[in-house]
């Protein structure tokens, strides 16, 4: 349902703007003209594909509900959509599409979009009041698990209850102690650790449970599942498992390929309409080198110089040290390109080479790498592919600053490598853009 309510969005935007087009056309401009025309047609996608940005760009369909969160993006998204076409319109000095179509367009998806995101949230109701979740394990992964579903769940859910395999021996021929358990809490999944998968004890109640509809996951799969990550135990034992093949399918290979070159070739243009507004404001409040240049490592260890526009201080030459919140090597300047991620631009010269994909695992410096494979010694896994100038790891935590977050981000990582496809990709470039319009970066 959640799909239904993103594939209603689209539709509605693709609709409105040719059902508008025709109407105009037809019955409003005198003389009357082909709306299907080339050039018309291209422009009105040009336009769905802007109002469907700015829609995922503000959150749309996945918001909260709260009505006026609601309105107010669905408002933003559209308006913002149809000021930045007339923008385009008035740069070009031609009228592209009638402002009967764009402003109209805009007008009637206002409540279109408020219709798709509380579609959206019923659906998230359903699963926040379904997923209650009783633990087989040991208390000190429960406490691990309900920290995480507090953090920020893909899917949410709530523990009710936490057994351990003792706790499940029957007193009598007729007790059973995981029954009456899901029962009293209204489970509806079971997590198992990996002790309670082979317990004598545990797995008999556990397939009646099943047998009656209630689900059954490892405590690896309900992370993966319902966190979008892999638990830190799981890790060394998972990075036997990539099957290299599967990783480096060819057909993905080739679309992934080229939409990388597409994006990096328009924004390569972007960052060069960038470079005369940092060189002013590096002149004034950033005094130094334009760019940044640093060796970091990529696709099966291999060095490579990744570029971005300069943002701090040279501090006696270091450049080596994580960068940490409210770091005093990053200049006012410098700090306002990170948190418009205007100093990432210039890494499109690095996709457009093939040395950087616009989604993978960022690429660290290889002093790091060495650190962290002396004490992760699978980390050398997010190797296997291709990195990346955003990734699943950076919308779901963000910016490492110390071993510790290298090791949570490295959860992302590898699920990002199980799970590594087309779709996903694209999910993760909306939720970048989502990041980059809530003007989030360190």
């Amino acid at each position: 349902m959640k799909r239904l309510a993103r594939a209603l969005l689209g539709i509605g935007i693709a609709v409105t703007i040719l059902g508008l087009s025709k109407y105009h056309a037809a019955e409003v401009a005198v003389p009357a003209y082909d709306y299907t025309s080339s050039s018309r047609f291209a422009w009105s996608g040009f336009y769905g594909l802007l109002l469907l940005t700015t829609s995922y760009g503000v959150g749309l369909p996945d918001l909260t509900r709260r009505r006026r969160n609601i309105v107010a993006a669905s408002l933003i998204a559209s308006g913002g959509a149809a000021l930045a076409f007339s923008f385009v319109q008035l740069v070009l000095g031609n009228a592209l599409l009638p402002r009967f179509v764009v402003f109209g367009s805009a007008t009637l998806l206002v409540p279109w979009f408020w219709i798709c995101a509380n579609l959206s949230n019923d659906v998230r109701e359903r699963d926040s009041e379904n997923d209650r979740v009783i633990v087989v394990g040991s208390w000190a992964d429960a406490a691990e698990l309900e920290t995480e579903l507090d953090s920020g769940a893909e899917r949410p859910a709530r523990i009710v209850d936490v057994l351990s395999p003792h706790d499940l021996v029957p007193r009598s021929i007729s007790d059973r102690p995981l029954r009456q358990a899901a029962q009293a809490g209204g489970a509806t999944v079971v997590v198992l650790d990996r002790e309670a998968q082979s317990d004598p004890v545990v797995v008999p109640q556990v397939a009646e449970l099943h047998e009656q509809g209630v689900r059954v996951r490892t405590l690896a799969l309900f992370y993966e599942e319902w966190l979008g990550k892999l638990p830190a135990a799981e890790l060394e034992r998972v990075s036997l498992l990539f099957d290299i093949g599967e990783i480096h399918r060819r057909r993905y290979a080739r679309q992934r390929r080229l939409f990388d070159v597409i994006v990096g070739l328009v924004g390569f243009g972007a960052f060069a309409l960038a470079v005369p507004f940092v060189w002013v404001g590096n002149t004034f409040g950033n005094r130094g080198p334009l760019l940044f240049k640093q060796e970091r490592v990529g696709q099966g260890g291999e060095p490579f110089t990744i570029y971005k526009f300069r943002t701090m201080t040279d501090a006696g030459g270091d450049t080596t040290s994580w960068t940490t919140e409210n770091d005093p090597r990053i200049t006012k300047f410098g700090g306002f390109l990170r948190l418009s991620h205007l100093d990432e631009l210039p890494q499109m010269l690095n996709i457009v080479r093939g040395d950087l994909a616009f989604v993978g695992p960022r690429p660290e410096q290889a002093h790091y790498v060495e650190e962290l494979t002396e004490k992760l010694p699978f980390y050398r896994v997010r190797h296997l592919v291709k990195p990346g100038l955003t990734g699943w790891a950076q919308v779901k935590y963000g910016y490492a600053s110390d071993d510790r977050d290298a090791l949570e981000k490295l959860q992302y990582e590898f699920y990002y490598l199980r799970h590594q496809g087309l779709m996903f990709d694209m999910r993760i470039v909306v939720r970048t853009l989502r990041s980059v319009l809530g003007r989030r970066g360190r």
